[in-house]
């Protein structure tokens, strides 16, 4: 399992305002406990995310807001660039999101 850069910050905001120092810590025991499960976000990833941003709104055929989209294609592009051997899943609340880019699944219908 990867959290990828861009959902670190997605979990991350909401403890920070609410002043939850547990949570945070415990976020951040989680996704450091393993150095390789964190997925830095490079520049690659934002370029893609740029290219996919524009293919989508290009199409007009997505569920998402503008604004919305923003997460879902850094996200997809953070996905994309992972090491192509590898079957790539993301696990999400919202998969209609994300299922233009990338496979994506409910996080509750994972084994």
């Amino acid at each position: 399992m990867l959290v990828p850069a861009i959902v670190y910050y997605e979990i991350r905001r909401e403890p920070l305002r609410t002043e939850k120092r547990n949570g945070l810590d415990r976020l951040d025991r989680f996704v450091f406990a393993d150095p390789t499960r964190y997925l830095r976000l490079t520049d690659e990833a934002l370029r893609l995310a740029a290219e996919l941003w524009a293919r989508a709104r290009q199409g007009g055929r997505l569920a998402a807001t503008s604004l919305d989209l923003d997460v879902d294609v850094i996200l997809a592009a953070q996905a994309l660039q992972i090491d192509g051997r590898l079957e790539v899943v993301v696990v999400t609340t919202n998969p209609r999101h994300l299922q233009p880019f990338v496979t994506a699944r409910l996080w509750n219908e994972m084994d």
